[in-house]
C-alpha cells in the first residue's frame, strides 16, 4: 500500500470542503478522481502533498504521515498548476534544476529530453523563452515534464489536460499509460473530462461536496457509470 487516508477533513471557516473517512490506494494503481467544481479534488491532492494542513485526520504515505515527515518527497512527483514553476527560467534551466534536485546523472537527463521531445513538439526547447512567456498549454507541458523527470514511484497530477492541444492530450495519455505499465508507477489523476480519466485510470472515485460517493473498479464500464451519474 502506498497511500492510506484516515478520518481526513478540511474546514475553511464553517465550511467543510473535504471529509474522507477511509481510503486506500495500493502501489501501482491508476487512480482517478472526478467531481464537479468545489468537490474537493484539488484540496485532497494538496493534502497528499502536504501543501495545506488538514483540519483533522491524516494521510499516510508508505505508512508514515506526510505531515510529519519528508520521506515521501523522495519518491513523489507532482503537477498541481503553473504557479509552482520558476517562471524566470528557460525550460531547459528549469529541467536541469529539477534533475539536479533529484540527483539525476547527465545521461539520465539527456535521455529524458530525447524521450519527451515529441511531447514538447518543438515549442519549448531551444525557443529562448522564459517559462512566463510560454502559452498556458506549454507552461503546463513544462510542469508535467518536470514531474515525470523525477522518476517517481508516485505521480500526482491535478487537471493536467486543460490548455493542451488534442495531439498533446493524446501523447500525455500514452505517456501515463506507459509509465504505469512499465514501471508500476502509482498514478493519481484528477480531470473534469470523464473520457480522459477513464482512458488512463482503472479505478475512479467520485467526490461530491468533499465526500466519496462512488468508488469504481469496473474497468471498461467506468465511463458509462460516470456519464450516468453526472447526467442526472
Amino acid at each position: 500500500m502506498i497511500i492510506e487516508v484516515k478520518n481526513l477533513s478540511k474546514v475553511y471557516g464553517k465550511i467543510e470542503v473535504l471529509n474522507i473517512e477511509n481510503l486506500k490506494i495500493e502501489s501501482g494503481e491508476s487512480f482517478g478522481l472526478v467531481g464537479n467544481n468545489g468537490a474537493g479534488k484539488t484540496t485532497f491532492f494538496s493534502l497528499i502533498l502536504d501543501l495545506i494542513e488538514a483540519s483533522g485526520g491524516e494521510i499516510l504515505s508508505n505508512g508514515i504521515a506526510v505531515a510529519r515527515s519528508d520521506h515521501w518527497k523522495a519518491y513523489t512527483g507532482s503537477y498541481i498548476d503553473e504557479k509552482f514553476l520558476i517562471e524566470f527560467l528557460y525550460p531547459e534551466e528549469y529541467f536541469e534544476f529539477v534533475a539536479n534536485l533529484n540527483s539525476l546523472t547527465r545521461k539520465e537527463y539527456t535521455d529524458f529530453i530525447e524521450k519527451y521531445r515529441e511531447f514538447f513538439a518543438e515549442e519549448i526547447l531551444g525557443q529562448k523563452k522564459f517559462i512566463r512567456d510560454l502559452s498556458k498549454g506549454n507552461q503546463k507541458k513544462v510542469g508535467i515534464a518536470a514531474a515525470l523527470l523525477t522518476k517517481s514511484d508516485l505521480l500526482v497530477m491535478d487537471e493536467p489536460f486543460p490548455h493542451l492541444d488534442p495531439t498533446s492530450v493524446f501523447r500525455l495519455k500514452k505517456i501515463l499509460l506507459e509509465i504505469q505499465k512499465e514501471k508500476n508507477t502509482t498514478i493519481l489523476l484528477s480531470s473534469h473530462d470523464l473520457n480522459h480519466v477513464s482512458d488512463v485510470c482503472k479505478r475512479i472515485v467520485i467526490l461530491e461536496k468533499g465526500k466519496i460517493v462512488q468508488d469504481l473498479t469496473h474497468g471498461e464500464d467506468n465511463l458509462k457509470i460516470l456519464e450516468s451519474y453526472f447526467a442526472v
